[in-house]
């Protein structure tokens, strides 16, 4: 697993209004020793790279200083977290967050919403749905969550039917009627825009398209819907830790009104700010 770490110093002078307009959220100084770092973990894109934002135009004069941790893998980033190694992380949502916490037995807390990357399926080989042949080959994320929902994602646009109530946690077994004998090939979610090249299609999670260079808006055959969409991704803490000083500046700064806009300038439509 690659981690890189980026730390950055914040001045503790200045005020958020300052380096803003008066549509920024009024931020109050973090309550902390001015030595006190917040350490994130984090997805390199997008997730790194808005807490890059955050940390470069407005944690200074929130008086917050942020180190980022960038990990690839949906693993160690909340093992590190359970463990003490991190104060926050920012990679999930809260679906996959649910089912974390019941298998390891871990106690982290979701705490604030700030986007969604909607899933898509990617191939190289066909530019339309419709071209998808009989017995096509598709990668699938291998989590639980991440594979129910991208197999929901084929059921909407009708490739598949799955049994009444499978839900996010549904699998392979909950496809009551796949006409198309569609083959499914559950790979790590990371190794999945590198199975492009392998298989017929694969259902890409957002950050993985985007640090592989595809663009969901514009490059998907489908991309899921967003209204109702229980995806979205946000900060996470241990429990017990949502109300820390720290945690409550970090938490309003990634729902600032300037995170929102260069959310929608950077990625076009392919990651959604929370509302």
């Amino acid at each position: 697993m690659k981690i890189r770490s980026i730390l950055g110093a914040a001045a503790l002078s200045l005020l958020l209004a300052a380096c803003g307009t008066s549509q920024s959220a009024t931020i109050t100084p973090a309550a902390e020793s001015a030595d006190t770092v917040l350490k994130v973990g984090a997805s390199p894109v997008p997730h790194g790279e808005i807490l890059k934002f955050v940390k470069d135009n407005l944690a200074p004069a929130a008086g917050l200083k942020l180190e980022i941790v960038e990990f690839t893998d949906y693993v160690q980033p909340n093992v590190q977290l359970d463990e003490g190694q991190l104060n926050a992380n920012f990679f999930q949502h809260k679906p996959y967050l649910d089912d974390f916490n019941a298998s390891k037995g871990t106690k982290l807390s979701f705490v604030t919403p700030v986007h969604l990357e909607p899933l898509g399926l990617y191939s190289k080989k066909i530019t339309a749905l419709s071209a998808l042949a009989d017995g096509a080959t598709v990668a699938v994320p291998n989590d639980a969550t991440n594979l129910g929902r991208s197999l929901k994602l084929l059921a909407d646009n009708g490739l598949v039917k799955l049994k009444d109530g499978a839900g996010t946690a549904a699998t392979e077994r909950d496809v009551t009627d796949n006409p198309k004998k569609l083959q499914f090939k559950p790979l790590e979610a990371a190794q999945l825009p590198r199975s492009l090249d392998d298989v017929d299609a694969a259902v890409i999670n957002g950050n993985y398209a985007i640090e592989a260079g595809l663009k969901p808006a514009s490059q998907a055959l489908v991309l899921e819907k967003t209204e109702g969409n229980p995806y979205v991704n946000g900060l996470v803490v241990q429990a017990g830790h949502e109300k820390d000083a720290n945690i409550v500046t970090l938490g309003k700064l990634l729902q600032d009104p300037k995170v929102k806009d260069f959310i929608k300038q950077k990625y076009e439509g392919s990651v959604i700010p929370a509302e």
